[in-house]
Parts: C-alpha cells; structure tokens; sequence
C-alpha cells in the first residue's frame, strides 16, 4: 500500500493526541486490518502495515534488533531490519557484502565528509541521473557496508540508504513488495553512473581492451569508463545469428552485468503426490539452455543485409569473457494469460567448483583455474507471486555459511543451502588462495 505522500519528506510536530488510540503494537493495518509491523503516516495519520499479504504465510522479523546466534563460534554478522516489505533490498545488501572485491571497495572509501568539495583535490559522489548533489547511493552504501560484520550490534536499519533509494529510482517508492533482481539492475546501474560521474572511476582498461581482434565497432558500445561494478561484475557475451537462406553470419558483442536463465521447460512440470518425481533440473541445464543453438520463430525474424529482407536464422550466445562475479537470475516468473506465475523448480547448483569452460568462445585460450567458480551468496524467495511472499539470502563468509532473514541472522550448514530454491546465485572466480582455502575451511 503505498502512501500519497510519499513523494515529499517532513519533519513536522504532530500533536500525539491525533495518533491512533493505543500503544502502536496495538495499531491495526487500515487496509488489511494487520497488527505486523505498523507505521503511521505522519501526513495523514493512516496507519498502514508491513505484513506480506495475499500469500499462504507471513515470514516477518522477530522483534527489532534481536539476531538469532547459533551458539558457538559467535556470530558477527549483523542483520538489516525490514522497513516495511524491504526484505528484497536486504537480500540482495547481505549477498553483496559477501561478495569480498566489491565490499571492500566501499568500505574502504573515505567518509563522505573527508570527500566534501573542500578538501583538496576532492569533492562528495553524485547522483548524476536525477542532478540531486544532496544525496549519495555510493556513501549510503558504503555506511550499510561497513555496518554488517562489526559483531558489535545486531540488526542496522538501512532507513538511510532506502530514503536515497526513493529519491533516485522513484519505482521502487512506497512499502510494497519489489522484486529482488530487479532492484540489483537498478542498484549496480546507478552505482555505475554516480562512480562514473565521481572521480572515483577506476584505472584501467574497459571490459574489452584486451580483445584485439575485435573491429573498433564492436567495442564501441562496450568501452567507457570502468568502475567497479563493471570491474567486478562485468562480461561480455557474443551473440551469433545466421541467415537460414543465404548462411550470412552476423555477430554482435554485448556487456552483461549478470544472466538471466530460462528453467527449461521439461522441468516444470508440476506432478501430483502420487506421480513419481521427474529428473532433477541442475543449474548446467539452464546455462546449457541459455547457450545452445536456437532457431528464431516468425516473430523475430532477422534483417538480412544480403538478402534485403527478413529472412529464418538461427541464434547463439557464447562467452567471450567471464566476470570475476558470475551473477546468475533463474527466471521463476512467467506471464501466462494475464498472471505472472512462479516456476517453483528446484534447481540443483554446485556450492563450488562450477566449470564454465564449455560455454566459453575460445576455452583454449582460458587457464583451467580461471573457468571455475566457488559460490559466495543466493537470494532466495519463498511464495507464490513476485508481488508478494519474502526474500532471504545465504551467504558465505569466512568458511561459515549464514542465512539473512531481514533482522535474524543464523548459522546453517552446507546441505541447507544446497536445498534451497535459489532466485539469484552469486559465483566468484577462483584463486590460488582460494583453492588452499577451501581445502582447509571447517565443514558444518
């Protein structure tokens, strides 16, 4: 439910005998008629709630600023409180703060006030998109980072970094549910343009200097100031089409920041409990689907040059080079008729040791090393509809592995993990140093 007057900030005086009756954990929901999580508008006076409605269940915090501890080692992690139907945004700060290049980066930035313009040589990040110089989502981010994994507080509210979030992508206003992937397009967008903007970009090449053999037109699209988010994040993928008629090859190179998956559809077959269960989908199966050989139907048809006109083809994607983070989507929402339904398959995924090599353009040119992938986070939603239901994300950190739900913070084990139904999986390269690591970390 989204209040009208979100879209201006008050700090006004309000005469607490205008409040509803009450302590507020007895306020109820003015549309739903909830007691979970009420907030009050300080406009109007309407009380509104943060429960997830129109699901079987409500998952919601425990009270405020109480995180779960599995006993012993201590935990030191910290959770991020719901703001009112915020858990996607958790999710998705927990599963980068796990993700070690991109959070240190942020966390080792100076406070904003030490970047302010009168400092020498210096001046504070911008948010160029909406030419709001008063707000940061690069300093706002770098405060939530550097609040997670202190050990010395439970649950941070982001109510800071959220208020940015509303100023620069005005879509996600208001405390209805948003979808996770979503919100990490927009997020790694907006980050890129403000690093951009800043002077804080970094040195060095773009995502495709070190591909000589490709013409100056094919980086043209790609090249551009890198910054982190394209240092850590960034790919580039070939995409193949072939004229059926005349066999005239066209190839295009484009800049990925994640891939988003189809769960093919021999797997989403629903079976009664009487049924015997079908083979089991597997995360190659989805890459294997997202690269294989395609011929394209009468409503894509393509734009022969040769030919002169629209002609039958076929499509493929390779990799022409993988990112130091593989972010991988499955893509569990399909519109159907005037729905959009969840594909609740499961999908089995290496916790490491993921081989990309087959799907690359040139694997002989790849060290061995290079192609694997260990996995540092998955996001998670549980439900039935992207507009409603609940995020939570586990993370790998230092050896353990922990799952975010919004304030509460737990220890799990490997199997825990490896049985969810993951949304959004979050790969790093392997190292050297990665590899003795995980030869030697604690198994639970």
């Amino acid at each position: 439910m989204e209040c009208p007057h979100l879209s201006s900030s008050l700090c006004v005086a309000v005469d607490p005998a205008r409040f509803p009756s009450g302590s507020p954990s007895s306020w109820c929901c003015s549309v739903c008629r909830s007691n979970k999580s009420p907030w009050v508008c300080l406009t109007c006076l309407n009380v509104h709630c943060g429960s997830y409605r129109c699901d079987d269940f409500v998952v919601n915090d425990t009270k405020l600023g109480q995180v779960q501890r599995g006993g012993p080692p201590a935990l030191s992690a910290t959770g991020l409180r719901n703001l009112g139907n915020t858990c996607f945004m958790n999710a998705i700060l927990q599963s980068l703060s796990n993700i070690l290049e991109f959070s240190c980066y942020f966390k080792e930035l100076p406070a904003v006030a030490l970047r302010s313009g009168k400092t020498a040589g210096r001046r504070m990040y911008h948010t160029r998109s909406q030419g709001d110089s008063s707000v940061s989502l690069v300093e706002e981010l770098r405060k939530t980072l550097c609040s997670l994994w202190q050990g010395n507080q439970t649950a941070f509210s982001p109510d800071a970094l959220f208020y940015v979030i509303w100023k620069i992508m005005p879509s996600f206003r208001g405390y209805q549910q948003q979808d996770a992937h979503e919100f990490l397009r927009y997020l790694l967008d907006h980050l890129h343009r403000e690093l951009q903007g800043s002077r804080n970009g970094l040195p060095g090449p773009s995502l495709l200097s070190d591909r000589p053999n490709l013409t100056s037109e094919s980086k043209c699209c790609i090249n551009g100031t890198p910054t982190i988010v394209t240092s850590v994040f960034g790919g580039v993928l070939q995409n193949e089409v072939n004229c059926l008629i005349c066999g005239t090859e066209s190839r295009k190179f484009d800049p990925f920041l994640d891939l988003s998956l189809d769960i093919p559809s021999q797997f989403r077959v629903k079976r009664t409990k009487d049924q015997e269960p079908g083979p089991t989908c597997n995360l190659h199966n989805c890459l294997s689907s997202f690269t294989d050989l395609e011929e394209l139907d009468e409503t894509e048809l393509y734009m022969c040059h040769k030919c002169k006109k629209r002609q039958k083809s076929t499509k493929k994607f390779w990799i022409q080079k993988l990112p130091k983070v593989l972010c991988l989507h499955l893509k569990r929402f399909h519109w159907t008729a005037f729905l959009r339904n969840k594909v609740d398959t499961y999908v089995e995924f290496p916790l490491r040791g993921l081989d990309m090599k087959r799907y690359l353009l040139e694997p002989e040119n790849s060290l061995p090393e290079s192609c694997l992938y260990d996995l540092a986070a998955v996001v998670v939603h549980h439900g039935s509809g992207v507009g409603s239901g609940h995020y939570t994300a586990y993370g790998h950190h230092e050896g353990r592995w922990y799952h975010f739900n919004d304030s509460t913070v737990t220890l799990v084990n490997e199997q825990t993990v490896a049985k969810a139904k993951a949304y959004i999986l979050f790969y790093t390269e392997r190292t050297e140093q990665d590899r003795m690591t995980s030869e030697t970390e604690p198994k639970l």
